[in-house]
This record gives C-alpha cells, structure tokens and sequence, in this order.
C-alpha cells in the first residue's frame, strides 16, 4: 500500500513546475497532496515524516533505455534486480530494450515479460519491442498487435537497421499503429570489427575502431526516411560530434527527431582506456569517444539538440567481461550512478546547471507517451530526495544490479539519492532516511 509521507524543509527543484526553493511536500493515497512553504504543512496521523533540511527534493528521474535481460539472459539481470538499481539511482520508471534471448518479437513474449514486470518491479518498467523478428534486419514483427498488448514503441537496439527500405515499411507501419521508432545508429561495414573509438588513442593501442561516421551516417540517412515518411524516430545514445550535427540539422529541417545521450559519453573520453589499461568496464558500443565529441555532447544536451539522458543500463556477468579487452562483450551498468555521475562531472564544476540536467533526466517519459513527474498537487508520488554534500565511492558498498560492469565504479562521486518515490510507494531508502 502507497504509504503517507511529509517531506519537510528540503530544497524543492522542478523546472516544470517552476519550483526552485524550500518547501514542504505531503504524499497522500500515492499522489502529492500538497506543495507548502517550509513548516505550513501538518503529517496526518500514522503518516512519516522525512527531514528534508540540507537536501533536494527532485521529480523522480526516467530512463528510457536500459537492458534488464529478461527473458534468457537472467543471470546478468533481471526484472527484480534492474528495477532494484534503477529506485537506488532515483528513478520512477525505466524502458527496457527487446535484445532478449528470444527477443521480445511476439505479443506473448512481450505479454510475459510485462507480468514479470508487474509482479516483481520495484518502479515501473515499460517495454520497447523489435522492429524486425528475430532482430535480424528483413522481416518486420506484427507491430500492431505488439503495440496492442502494451509495447510503447519499437527498436532492434544492439543492431542497426541496416536496410533504409526496411526502416521505411517500418515507419509506414508505426503511422499506422503509433509508438516511437528508436535507432541504434550504426553502419556495420564501417564500424566492422571495431571494439573503440578510431582515433589517435586506438592508433596507440593498436585496437582496431569504429568510426564516429559509422554512427552519424546512418543517422543522417534514416533523419532523411523518417522526414519523407513524416514518420517519428528516436535516436538512441549519441557519441559523436558529427551525431549531433546530423541531429540538429534534422530538426532544423522538421524532421519529427528526438536524441539521448548517456553519462559515460558526456562524462568519459578515450583516454581512459589509456590511462586504465583497457579495462573492459569501459568497452561500450558506442564507444566512448574523442574529447571534441564529449564537448560536443554537452553542447547539444545544453541546447536542446539532444532531448534526454538515458543510461543504457547494459548489465554483464563478471566471467563474461574479465577477458581480453577484444573478446569482452559491449556495455557497462548505468543507473546507480547516473545522477551522482552527471552532478560530480557538469554540475559541481558549473558546466550545466543542476535544473537542466533534472529537467534531461526526466524528459525521457514524454518522448515514449509516458506521465512526466512532476512536483505538483494531485500528480503521482514519483520523487527522489538527494543529499547532494554526500561523497561516495561507487561500488564500495556493492551494488543492487546483478552485475558490476560501471564504469564509474571506484570513481569518488558527490551527490547521493537518500529516498525513491515511486507512484506513491517508497522503491528506494538508504539509512539516513530510516523510518
């Protein structure tokens, strides 16, 4: 049951609801009750109090991309797990990718999933399905009857839709059952058998890379489809300077185009895998990139050019990335440190301000047709109280993902979430919050 709260005195910050100051904020049958000056508001009888003094109260934060594994791949995460990180991380809801094993290509794979969902998720986790079955590129799932039983949009992520007429019948499609159409922009025949960015640092290391045209090409290509189609698509984790061009000159241009970027790319840069000995932590697709394409990346997530933060939460098991540096799968974990990542990286050192990136992190609902939270009377409960002072070890204390694969892990981080609301129900407490 969704209990009764009173978060008293923090410092309430919500761009959307114009709020940027102290205040009480009462929680009542899981929706907000009422917003107050600090002190107006009263605890009703057996409801908690939480102090808020010295910390923020932010709007709980969305994620529109991550992989909870389910079905077949359980021992890297599952639902209970990934629902667990992502209420530890502040986050509400999450949308999770079809790349299972199978694929989520079918109404009753995808029906299965969303009972495992309902039943043992901590906050709320909606589905993308394929594009094509089997996620191999040719022929397309019934998307109609996918959208039907609950899928809020269509994506291949993990591979691109290679072919632009296929992307096209599936845009033709999506005009007709709705949904969004999310890209994992990327040309396998430039980006081959890459396993880093190609660059000066890959050149040193005598990796071979993946061209940051692998990614930008096909972006411009399918920007292109979708504006002939008058179609909608979303661009999945930008890494490149020329990324973000193509982006901005697609909406310049009308096209109906929206982008994210993850924390690892606008945090992290090629370097690392210098510097740290090409630790498989930090083997991503795409690949962490040049210091010009991060810069670029904050440029765009500060204009608007890039509409959303999401983590791609990419979960493995520690015998899968303790191997050679090119024989370790891609991906690293995201959503345990993605606020107080992006807070130590851009806020602390006056790069983005704190609002933008609350505003970034939460814009990811709308894209997908799902309710933006918002500190307001009579919206649901979905809130995340941070003691931004608090400095952390990430991973010290080990993790609520099945799998450790953060790049961010041993990393000093400022800014902590202390408690996650979701739709009314207390996902996430750490101790100082204790009842």
């Amino acid at each position: 049951m969704s209990p009764d709260l009173l978060i008293s005195g923090a410092r309430l910050l919500d761009p959307r609801a114009d709020l940027d100051g102290p205040g009480d904020v009462l929680v009542r049958d899981g929706r907000v009750a009422a917003v107050g000056a600090p002190g107006t508001l009263e605890a009703p009888e057996g409801a908690e109090t939480v102090a808020g003094e010295g910390r923020h109260l932010f709007p709980a934060f969305v994620d529109p991309h991550v992989h909870f594994r389910v079905p077949g791949q359980e021992h890297k995460e599952d639902i209970a797990t990934g629902t667990a990180a992502a209420a530890a991380g502040g986050y509400c809801a999450v949308i999770a990718m079809p790349n299972t094993d199978p694929p989520i290509d079918a109404a009753p794979v995808l029906g299965s999933v969303r009972e495992i969902a309902e039943r043992e998720g901590r906050v709320r986790v909606e589905f993308l399905a394929a594009v094509t079955r089997g996620l191999a590129g040719r022929d397309l799932t019934e998307m109609a009857e996918l959208r039907a039983a609950g899928a809020v949009g269509f994506t291949d992520d993990g591979l691109p839709v290679v072919s632009a007429g296929v992307l096209r019948r599936a845009l033709q499609y999506q005009r007709l059952c709705g949904g969004v159409v999310a890209l994992h922009e990327e040309d396998p025949a430039l980006s081959a058998s890459g396993v880093m960015h190609e660059g000066e640092v890959s050149a040193l290391l005598g990796m071979a890379g993946i061209p940051s045209i692998s990614e930008s090409t096909m972006i411009a290509r399918d920007a292109q489809v979708a504006g002939y189609e008058e179609a909608r698509i979303h661009v999945q984790h930008l890494s490149a300077v020329e990324s973000v061009q193509a982006v901005a000159a697609a909406k310049a241009a009308g096209v109906r185009i929206s982008a994210e970027a993850s924390p690892h790319h606008l945090l992290l840069t090629d370097e690392v895998l210098r510097s740290d000995q090409l630790h498989t932590r930090f083997k991503m697709n795409p690949p962490l990139r040049a210091g010009h394409d991060r810069q670029a990346l904050i440029a765009g997530l500060r204009d608007g050019t890039i509409d959303c933060v999401a983590t791609d939460h990419a979960p493995h098991a520690n015998h899968e990335k303790e191997v050679p540096f090119e024989e370790a799968p891609m991906g690293t974990t995201g959503l345990e440190t993605a606020f107080a990542a992006l807070h130590t990286g851009l806020v602390e050192p006056g790069v983005l301000p704190l609002a933008l990136i609350v505003e970034r992190m939460t814009a990811g609902a709308a894209l997908f047709g799902l309710p933006t939270p918002r500190i307001a009377p009579d919206e649901p409960a979905n809130l995340v109280l941070a003691d931004l002072s608090a400095e952390w070890e990430a991973g010290e204390s080990g993790w609520e993902s099945k799998s450790e694969n953060c790049c961010f892990a041993g990393r000093t981080l400022r800014g902590r979430v202390l408690l996650t609301v979701a739709d009314g129900t207390i996902a996430y407490r750490r101790m100082e919050v204790a009842a």
